[in-house]
């Protein structure tokens, strides 16, 4: 298909469009010029409607990163021919660098408070990756074109200092996410029971979520109370957070599905 079917096929809105417009310029520079190219960093979103994408465009060679492996936010990386997925995230210039940023173990800065200060200097999201926080210190992903801009003028949070350093990748500190596990059974695989169930909260309700376009199933906003949802499956609902459907263990002896959720807390 050509770039304009291809748009035509999977892009929802103009943003969209205009988002995907850019993959494939990305994807074309790669596989006409031999070199690597990368997307800016996706949200999860983003990269499922940039995984249909390429899925339609016959799945070219590609691998999304974000520094460490369970990262929220990704690039899109293109690799020509010559060049082996290993190679590409083992170079040390490739597109995705990081830096720690220390302050007062009592501070009690939040993502909120860090990505502030980082846009408060002219840094659009797309050049920002995911933000690692612990007591005192915050690990910051980013585009490496980024990185001389965020080193020289990135010098405080709130009213606290920072003390700044460039960080490999391979002294990333990512905690697992705390999730909290529930073991429920639901009348039928719909998302407004399975919704219900891993929100603890009534179908009815749950309903309303997804009626007022609250809800994202796999990244993707989801207007379907009666949508079936699989194992494997990602609800998002703004405001509630976001769970994840384990596990499918048949039914129960009154007829109900057994599942296994883990909801991010």
């Amino acid at each position: 298909m050509t770039k304009t079917e291809l748009l035509d096929r999977c892009a929802r809105s103009g943003e969209e469009r205009v988002l995907l417009g850019r993959v494939l310029d990305k994807l074309t520079q790669a596989r006409d010029r031999s070199i690597p190219a990368h997307t800016p960093f996706l949200s999860p979103g983003e990269r499922a409607s940039v995984e249909d994408l390429l899925n339609a465009a016959g799945r070219p060679r590609h691998l999304f990163f974000g520094g460490y492996p369970e990262a929220e936010r990704t690039v899109c990386l293109f690799l020509p021919d010559w060049q082996e997925e290993d190679d590409a995230l083992a170079d040390p210039s490739g597109p995705v660098a990081a830096l720690e940023a220390v302050f007062p173990a009592d501070a009690g800065l939040t993502h909120r408070d860090l990505l502030g200060s980082l846009m408060g200097l002219g840094i659009t999201r797309e050049k920002l990756g995911d933000i690692l926080i612990s007591p005192g210190r915050a690990q910051v992903l980013a585009l490496r074109e980024t990185l001389p801009i965020l080193l020289s003028q990135w010098e405080g949070a709130g009213r606290y200092t920072l003390k700044l350093r460039e960080l490999p990748l391979d002294q990333l500190e990512a905690e697992p996410p705390k999730v909290k596990t529930i073991r429920d059974t639901v009348s039928a695989l719909r998302l407004d029971a399975v919704l219900a169930c891993g929100f603890s909260t009534s179908r009815t309700k749950a309903a309303e979520f997804i009626s007022a376009g609250r809800v994202s199933l796999n990244h993707r906003e989801c207007m379907k109370a009666d949508r079936a949802v699989e194992e494997g499956d990602v609800l998002s609902c703004r405001g509630l957070g976001k769970c994840v459907v384990k596990e499918i263990l048949g039914q129960s002896k009154k007829g109900r599905v057994m599942l296994v959720m883990e909801r991010y807390i």
